[in-house]
C-alpha cells in the first residue's frame, strides 16, 4: 500500500494534523531489521504498507503513521526471541514498578493492563492483583492473569479497581486514547491511573535504528505534554509526571546510546551502512560499558515517564 505523501495524519491524541513531518522509514528496512535481530517477521503485521511517516504532534508526542499493531504472531515470535536472550523474564523489574507502588496502598485492587508476565504483582504484595495481556504465550500459576482485552474485562469489571496501570503499554496501541478511556471506567471514582511510556527526546531515539522503538512495536514516542493533554480529554486530575530512572532491566540503553558514534537527530532510522556500523559498535561497546558499570548514576532524562493520575471522586 503505497502512502500519500501530501496527507498529513491526524495526532492520536488531539486529533488535530501533525506539525511536523520528521522523515518516511522503510518498510522494507525495518521488515530486513526484525528478521535480523530479532527473528521475527513483521510482514504480516504491516498488511502491505510499503513505508511509515514518523510525524510530530501539536503535544511534542512523535508518532508513525499509518498505526500498525503488532499481531498474535508477532509478539509470540517477538517474545520467544527476548526470553531467549534473557532479556524477558519474571524476574524483570522495572523501576517504573517501584515508583507506581509507592501510590498503592494496603487492600487495594490492582489492574495491571497488557502485563506480560505480571512482574509488577511483586511490587505490590499489599494490593489483589489482577493482570490483562492477550498476547500472554504462558499459563499463570494463580490464575491473576488473564488472557483478554481490556474492553472484553470491562464487561464485568466496570469501576471495579482501585489502581489500574498500564507500563509501556499505550505506545503498541493505535489509538491510545481509547485505550486510556477504558483505564478510567475500570477505575473507582477517587481512584488512580498509573501509565508508563517511552519518551522524546532519550536514549532509545537518539540510537540509530533503534528497532524496538518502531512499527509494529512502538507506534508512538511520548511527552509530558503529551501525557497533559491525553488527562485533559478524558477529565482526570494529574497528581505526577516523572522521569523514571535507568534500572537493571534498561541500563544496557544508555550504555549503548552512550557509546554509539552516529547519534539519532534530524531523523530516526537509515539504510546507510554507517548507521548499522555505528550500532552495531554502539551494541558491543555497551555491552562491555554496561557489564563494567552497571546502572547509570546519572539525572538525565531517564529511560521513560511515568503518569500518576486520578479518576475525579465526582465522576460516574
Amino acid at each position: 500500500m503505497t502512502l500519500d505523501q501530501g496527507r498529513v495524519p491526524a495526532c492520536p491524541i488531539t486529533g488535530l494534523p501533525a506539525v511536523r513531518h520528521i522523515q518516511w522509514v522503510p518498510a522494507l528496512l525495518l521488515i530486513r531489521l526484525w528478521r535480523i535481530e530479532f527473528k521475527t517477521d513483521p510482514r504480516p503485521s504491516f498488511d502491505g504498507v510499503d513505508r511509515f511517516g514518523l510525524w510530530e504532534s501539536p503535544t511534542g508526542l512523535y508518532f508513525f503513521d499509518p498505526p500498525v499493531e503488532g499481531d498474535d504472531a508477532f509478539y509470540a515470535a517477538f517474545y520467544s526471541r527476548l526470553r531467549a536472550l534473557g532479556l524477558y523474564s519474571k524476574q524483570t523489574a522495572r523501576p517504573e514498578f517501584e515508583l507506581a507502588a509507592r501510590h498503592v496502598k494496603p487492600g487495594a485492587r490492582v489492574l495491571d493492563i497488557g502485563c506480560g508476565l505480571a512482574n509488577f504483582r511483586t511490587c505490590v504484595p499489599q494490593a489483589t492483583y489482577t493482570g490483562l495481556d492477550p498476547h500472554v504465550a504462558e499459563g499463570d500459576a494463580d490464575g491473576s492473569v488473564c488472557s483478554e482485552t481490556l474492553a472484553q474485562h470491562l464487561v464485568n469489571h466496570t469501576g471495579a479497581y482501585d489502581a489500574v496501570c498500564a507500563f509501556q503499554v499505550l505506545e503498541h496501541v493505535k489509538a491510545p486514547v481509547n485505550l486510556f478511556a477504558e483505564m478510567v471506567q475500570a477505575v473507582k471514582p477517587g481512584g488512580l491511573i498509573m501509565v508508563g511510556v517511552p519518551h522524546v527526546p532519550s536514549a532509545m531515539t537518539r540510537i540509530p535504528n533503534f528497532l524496538m522503538n518502531a512499527p509494529p512495536h512502538h507506534l508512538t514516542w511520548w511527552t509530558k505534554s503529551a501525557l497533559i493533554q491525553l488527562a485533559k480529554d478524558v477529565n482526570v486530575v494529574i497528581d505526577s509526571i516523572e522521569n523514571v530512572p535507568w534500572g537493571k532491566h534498561d541500563a544496557l540503553i544508555y550504555w549503548i546510546e552512550h557509546c554509539t558514534p552516529i547519534k539519532s537527530a534530524g531523523y530516526h532510522y537509515s539504510e546507510a551502512w554507517s548507521w548499522h556500523a555505528s550500532a552495531a559498535v554502539g551494541l558491543a561497546s555497551g555491552a562491555i560499558a554496561h557489564w563494567i558499570r552497571g546502572v547509570p548514576s546519572t539525572d538525565d532524562e531517564g529511560s521513560g515517564l511515568l503518569l500518576v493520575a486520578r479518576r475525579p471522586c465526582g465522576s460516574s
